[in-house]
């Protein structure tokens, strides 16, 4: 039989090979080609330290002027910069300049400014005699500098004395002395004064001091005492006002109170920049609770209520910076509101609480959000050469009950054409079919806990906790079966600190339907024979809980390094067991059921764990590792379908196709069957991407993927060498590949080529890929239609958002 060798994966590695030569082109182009004459490119800068007490990283920012930017240790934006004609205005010339880089010209004022800003940095860190030099070393019009840093014995503190002029101060700083950052004996840091500075600002505000600030704090360094160590002199000064004399004078902090607070729930920022007061005027004031609404007249937008539990502030309160920003923080988390504006008008002196503190009116103007909105979503799908589509139809309330509630529901349609051929009398035709998919899925999102006879106002105010209820019912309709997929969940979120959010489920339906009927005949056959599948396709019943731990510090500014970590906990079936022993509702096959339906139980956990580390401005490093068991008990031989872990796919390992990796070195059937549906009960998996910024909105990656994905027990051995055990590192799959990023700003567009590496269901010895005809002849098989196939060894992935 003649080989068919014109295999349509065998195209993507050109890829790779376009975006090599452009690389190569960039980056060979002289990069001093628009260097003036007289002038050099700024090539490196080098740190030399001569120990570790400062990292190099931190000396980085001081540095002046940075380099032309790097990808892949060439000059990929100036390349492109360079292949421009800077005498000529049309495009493409005008287009290659505004996505590339400029050359930089080295400026020696730049290279003694840094070595100035370096030398004040190491001083603040207490090595005040420590020096820093340069050396200026040009090659080819090509400048490196280096900066040396000799850093001597960094000075300690030796005694810090106090002189705060206001005795009430005194006495709070007394009171918190212990909490104080600047220590005796520990090395002198400017760094640590600014935090000890900070700290104690928001202290003394928090107390009531709303004029305080930091300015009010000094400190006084001696560094002439000898023996390398310094004296520090810790001071707080009175505050400064203009007496009825207009003379400046100085006096003791005053505490502020609260006298109103004024909430507007539907300010309009616009109206009131144009109509000024008759806009204020135009509304009515009514007061709730001790609270001052100012409101439109008619039905209020949001329920007052909803207002003041997510409020930290009280009439009569002492003034609080912490429950300021608390209080935008809460409101800013409802969801209802675009912009939360808090505010301050000090009052006259002569106006006092019962205390003798002076007074403030706050004022909150909340801008609400378009309450209800609705969006079209159109997804594309490409797997392994089927084309689909899914159309998705999204409707949000913000405020569906004027209590804060999130409303959302989406519609969802999918539909992709499957080429396959399964009829014999069919021979060398080609049979359409496809896969169809349709659901609702709907969320209710209240601002707080609902729990029957407990009153949750502080734990709110402290944890900031949402309840959730979702519902979902979606209708699948593949080639080899049709089922439906009913589920309800009812739980808790809550936030603990700045980066870690709770999250608990404390009920979870899944009800899962699949009659045999709508099982292709020769499917199955194959669950027949084979025991995982057969407790795996089956209409079941789901109903368990969860837990999830998530840390998360990223943050807005997206250069800086981040973690990320979710832990979950799920168990299922536990109670329908225990109503099951007292009820005795076994079937003949020794399992329990409720309402004529089998249920699972198990137990399932995984870690998802990620570090993002910035290189530079244009590219970062990602890391990623997931490990995920689940085990199977009591009603239950093998994990619900729905429960079980898969490989491959446009979020994991992405050489192979969703669903079609493993489980271990299971090698699957090469038939007509095409429909991929392996899983399994363990996950291991790690990923590396580099990401960086190509030009425009395109942006680039290459990649490195590798895990599997393995059963806790394989009856009467249906799946040879699908059981997990000690030698599971042998059967690791491995891919690479390289993506392009469409960045749109809404939305992130993603195509990933994904090409094998290793292939843990190969034979021993011979799993690493070296030569891709070899493979092509390891997995080649006949179909039913005499027509010779054999695996994909890369494959195309589409996807909406970066991977992990």
């Amino acid at each position: 039989m003649k080989k068919n060798s014109s295999n349509k994966n065998i195209k993507f590695p050109r890829y790779n090979i376009l975006l090599s030569l452009v690389l190569l082109i960039a980056s060979s182009c002289n990069p001093t080609k628009y260097v003036p004459q007289n002038e050099t490119l700024l090539d490196k800068n080098n740190i030399f330290i001569s120990n570790d007490r400062i990292k190099k990283s931190a000396l980085i920012p001081y540095i002046r002027q940075k380099p032309n930017k790097r990808i892949f240790g060439t000059r990929f934006h100036l390349g492109l910069y360079n292949l421009s004609n800077i005498n000529k205005q049309k495009w493409p010339h005008s287009w290659l300049r505004e996505i590339g880089e400029e050359p930089v010209i080295f400026d020696p004022y730049s290279a003694e400014k840094s070595k100035e800003q370096i030398q004040s940095y190491i001083a603040s860190k207490g090595y005040f005699d420590s020096r820093v030099s340069d050396t200026i070393e040009t090659v080819n019009r090509k400048t490196r500098v280096d900066y040396k840093i000799d850093l001597k014995t960094p000075y300690k503190i030796k005694n810090v004395f106090f002189e705060i002029a206001d005795t009430l101060i005194k006495k709070i700083f007394n009171f918190n002395s212990l909490d104080c950052l600047i220590k005796k004996g520990e090395p002198y840091d400017e760094d640590v004064l600014r935090a000890e500075r900070t700290r104690f600002e928001r202290i003394v505000k928090d107390l009531g001091f709303y004029n305080f600030s930091g300015d009010h704090i000094y400190f006084n360094v001696d560094s002439t005492i000898g023996n390398r160590e310094v004296n520090i002199y810790y001071g707080v000064k009175n505050f400064m006002k203009i007496d009825e004399n207009k003379r400046t004078t100085t006096v003791p902090h005053s505490i502020y109170s609260l006298r109103n607070i004024y909430i507007f729930p539907d300010f309009v920022p616009k109206e009131a920049l144009e109509e000024g007061d008759a806009y204020i005027k135009s509304l009515d004031t009514v007061n709730y609770n001790g609270y001052f609404f100012i409101a439109p007249r008619g039905k209020p937008g949001i329920k007052y209520d909803i207002i003041l539990q997510s409020l930290y502030l009280k009439p009569g309160a002492k003034y609080s910076l912490t429950f300021t920003a608390q209080s935008q923080s809460h409101l800013l988390s409802l969801k209802t509101f675009r912009l939360v504006n808090i505010f301050y008008n000090e009052l006259p002196d002569q106006i006092r609480d019962k205390e003798s503190n002076l007074m403030l009116d706050c004022v909150i103007q909340l801008t609400p959000l378009s309450q209800q909105s609705f969006r079209v979503e159109l997804e594309g799908t490409h797997t392994d050469g089927d084309l689909g589509g899914a159309l998705n139809l999204i409707y949000q309330h913000n405020n569906l009950f004027h209590g804060a509630e999130l409303f959302n529901m989406k519609l969802v349609g999918a539909y992709e054409v499957i080429r396959h051929s399964r009829d014999t009398s069919m021979a060398n035709t080609l049979q359409l079919r496809s896969i169809q998919e349709f659901g609702i899925e709907t969320s209710l999102m209240f601002p707080k806990f609902l729990v029957p006879f407990i009153r949750s106002e502080e734990f709110r105010r402290k944890y900031n906790p949402t309840t959730t209820v979702l519902t979902a019912f979606n209708y699948q309709k593949i080639p080899l079966y049709t089922r439906t997929i009913a589920n309800a969940t009812f739980g808790y979120n809550w936030h603990a600190g700045d980066f870690v959010t709770h999250v608990v489920n404390p009920v979870q339906l899944n009800y899962v339907y699949l009659p045999k009927d709508k099982i292709d005949p020769a499917f199955q056959a194959r669950i027949d024979t084979t025991p995982s599948l057969a407790y795996s396709y089956r209409s079941v019943m789901i109903l368990g809980g969860n837990y999830s731990y998530i840390f998360n510090n990223q943050t807005l500014k997206r250069s800086k390094d981040y973690w990320f970590l979710r832990i979950n906990a799920e168990t299922s079936g536990n109670i329908l067991r225990l109503l099951g022993n007292l009820t005795g509702t076994k079937d003949s096959t020794g399992s329990y059921n409720i309402f004529r339906q089998p249920f699972a139980q198990y137990l399932r956990t995984d870690f998802d764990f990620r570090y993002n580390i910035s290189l530079n401005n244009v590219s970062s490093m990602v890391f990623r590792g997931f490990i995920g068991a689940g085990i199977p008990f009591g009603n239950s031989k093998t994990m619900p379908f729905e429960k079980q872990y898969f490989g491959g796919g446009a979020n994991g390992i992405r050489a192979w196709q969703v669903r079609s990796l493993g489980p271990g070195s299971y090698k699957q059937p090469l038939d007509n069957l095409t429909i991929p549906f392996q899983t399994a009960d363990i996950k291991l998996e790690g990923n590396i991407e580099y990401r960086f910024n190509l030009f425009w909105i395109l942006k680039g990656a290459l990649f490195l993927d590798a895990g599997n994905i393995w059963v806790y027990k394989d009856y009467n051995n249906s799946r040879p060498g699908s059981v997990f055990n000690k030698n599971f590192y042998n059967e690791i799959a491995v891919g690479t590949g390289f993506g392009f990023r469409f960045d749109l700003g809404f939305v992130l567009l993603r195509a990933d080529i994904g090409i094998k590496l290793r292939d843990p269901s190969l034979d021993k010895g011979s799993r690493w890929i070296t030569n891709w005809q070899d493979y092509y002849k390891a997995t080649t098989y006949v179909d039913k239609n005499m027509k010779e196939r054999h695996a994909n060894i890369s494959q195309l992935v589409v996807g909406i958002g970066y991977p992990f």
